[in-house]
C-alpha cells in the first residue's frame, strides 16, 4: 500500500520549533552569534530565503525585528497561515510573530531596498547522494521552491546592501558556492555550518 504524505503545514507553535524556543540556548546558539546577536546588540535582520520560517522566529523570539523574503506563492502563502496561527495562540508567539514582518517577491531586487544589519542567505541546500536521507519536509519543500541556482548572485547583492554582515547557511561538510570570496569566519555545527561575511563599515565599527 503507498503511503501517503501529509501536506506541508509550517506550525511555530508545537514540534520542533516550540521545544527549541524553550530549549535552544538564547544567544548562545550558532545561529544567533552568526548573525551577530550578542548582549546590547540586536541587529535589524534580513532573512532573504524564509522557507519555512524557523530561523526567521528563532531571531525574533530573542529579540530581533526580522524581514522575510519568500519568492514561491505557494511557500509564501503557507508562512502566511503558519504566522496567522502562532498570533492567534496569544502571549509571547504573538509578540515574536509582531517582530517578523513578511514579503513576498525576489530577494534580489528587494534588499537594496531595504536597510538590513544583518542578512540570511539559506539557500535550498545541494542534495545529498542518498535520497533517503533527506527528511520529508525538506524534501517537500525542495519540490515546491526548486534549486536556487542563483544563490551565489544572491549573496552578492546583500554583501553590496547589508549594513554589517551577510551570513550563509550551508551544510557543514558542503563545497563552497562557486564564485564567492573567502568568508570572514565560518561557525561550524554538526551539520551546518555559518559563513560570516563581515562587510566594511562592520570592521571599522569594531
Amino acid at each position: 500500500m503507498k503511503k501517503v504524505e501529509v501536506e506541508l503545514k509550517i506550525d511555530f507553535v508545537t514540534g520542533a520549533v516550540g521545544h527549541r524556543l524553550r530549549f535552544g540556548g538564547g544567544r548562545g546558539q550558532d545561529l544567533a552569534k552568526a548573525m551577530g546577536l550578542r548582549a546590547g546588540k540586536t541587529p535589524m535582520i534580513v532573512d532573504a530565503t524564509a522557507g519555512l520560517g524557523r530561523d526567521s522566529f528563532l531571531l525574533a523570539s530573542l529579540g530581533a525585528q526580522v524581514i522575510l523574503i519568500e519568492r514561491s506563492e505557494k511557500m509564501h502563502a503557507l508562512l502566511v497561515e503558519g504566522m496567522n496561527r502562532a498570533e492567534n495562540e496569544g502571549g509571547e508567539f504573538r509578540e515574536i510573530i509582531g517582530r517578523m514582518s513578511l514579503m513576498k517577491g525576489d530577494a534580489k531586487d528587494l534588499i537594496p531596498e531595504l536597510s538590513g544589519e544583518a542578512i540570511l542567505i539559506d539557500p535550498m541546500h545541494p542534495p545529498r547522494q542518498k535520497s533517503a536521507l533527506v527528511k520529508r519536509e525538506l524534501r517537500q519543500v525542495r519540490e515546491i521552491v526548486g534549486t536556487d541556482d542563483d544563490a551565489a548572485d544572491l549573496v552578492r547583492i546583500a554583501l553590496a546592501h547589508a549594513q554589517n554582515r551577510v551570513v550563509l547557511k550551508w551544510p557543514a561538510k558542503a563545497d563552497p558556492i562557486d564564485g564567492l570570496k573567502a568568508c570572514t569566519h565560518q561557525i561550524l555545527g554538526k551539520t551546518t555550518r555559518y559563513d560570516v561575511f563581515m562587510v566594511n563599515n562592520e570592521r571599522r565599527a569594531t
